[in-house]
C-alpha cells in the first residue's frame, strides 16, 4: 500500500497492485485494474518512486519503507 494525497489535501492509501497505469497532463491520474481513476497531488514520478519503495519493502521485510523526499525525485523518471 502506498499513501497519497487527494487533490483537496485529504490522504489516501492505494494498493500499488492494482495501478495499471500512472498520467501526468498536468493532473496525476491513476488508472487502477478495476478501471477506477483517482486524480492525486504527487507527480507521476513521485507515484512510481513510491511503488518502487513499496515493492522493495516487500522483498526486504525486516527493512522499513524509506520515505520519499519529493526534492529527490527526477524529473526523468517518468515521461
Amino acid at each position: 500500500m502506498i499513501e497519497l494525497s487527494r487533490l483537496n489535501g485529504h490522504p489516501i492509501v492505494i494498493n500499488a497492485e492494482l495501478i495499471k497505469s500512472v498520467e501526468q497532463n498536468p493532473d496525476t491520474v491513476i488508472t487502477l485494474i478495476t478501471g477506477d481513476k483517482l486524480v492525486v497531488r504527487e507527480s507521476a514520478s513521485e507515484v512510481t518512486l513510491r511503488v518502487i519503495a513499496y515493492r522493495r519493502s516487500l522483498l526486504h521485510r525486516n527493512s522499513p519503507m524509506p520515505r520519499i523526499n519529493p526534492a529527490q525525485v527526477d524529473p526523468n523518471l517518468v515521461p
